[in-house]
């Protein structure tokens, strides 16, 4: 278990690549979020998640963006201003593959810095990846400008890049960073669950 840490499930996108709810989609035995809930749920003492507006389908905790329409960083702020721990494990409704070993190697490595996130193919990773409430201030300061890419804001925040060869000694595949935007991802995601 975590302790310090609440994990954080950004659910306000639109889903419009998909062409409906993505979080709903059947995957597995249930549904993509809920798969994503199930296995966060050992390693956490809380969960919330950050939504556009309520969804009274899912039983959790929810904070709503502060501001429509502005994209995960909106969520990401939303949802570190509401948690009570020191930490928050950011990751999108859309990830269900998430490898709960890969999330101890990435917890392992917090400090004092501001995020610690993966990189893959030189690219870093903004989710799956957890984030200090330290870095708030700096994210509502770029938010308020009118930088709303999380991305570019991690340029400006304090954190440690877990490399690939690192990764993979817990997740041979990353599938914990496959996200589900089209439908064809979704059919690509069922056919890894199935070849697991």
């Amino acid at each position: 278990m975590i302790d310090d840490c609440t994990a954080l499930i950004l659910a306000g996108g639109q889903s419009s690549r998909m062409g409906r709810d993505k979080a709903m989609l059947p995957f597995g035995q249930t549904t993509v979020i809920q798969t994503l809930i199930d296995t966060l749920h050992p390693l956490f003492t809380s969960t919330l998640l950050s939504v556009r507006t309520p969804r009274p389908e899912l039983n959790l905790p929810q904070v709503c963006d502060a501001t429509a329409n502005r994209g995960p960083l909106g969520g990401l702020i939303s949802g570190l201003a509401e948690i009570r721990t020191n930490w928050a494990f950011v990751i999108a409704c859309d990830m269900p593959m998430i490898h709960p070993a890969l999330v101890r190697l990435l917890a392992a490595q917090r400090a004092q810095q501001h995020a610690v996130v993966a990189k893959i193919q030189g690219h870093v990773q903004p989710f799956a990846a957890f984030y200090s409430t330290r870095c708030l201030p700096l994210l509502r300061t770029r938010f308020h400008a009118g930088q709303a890419g999380i991305t570019s804001a991690l340029q400006q925040l304090t954190i440690t890049c877990v490399d690939e060869a690192d990764l993979i000694r817990t997740d041979t595949d990353l599938n914990s960073f496959f996200d589900l935007d089209t439908p064809e991802d979704w059919t690509n995601a069922r056919n890894r669950l199935i070849g697991k």
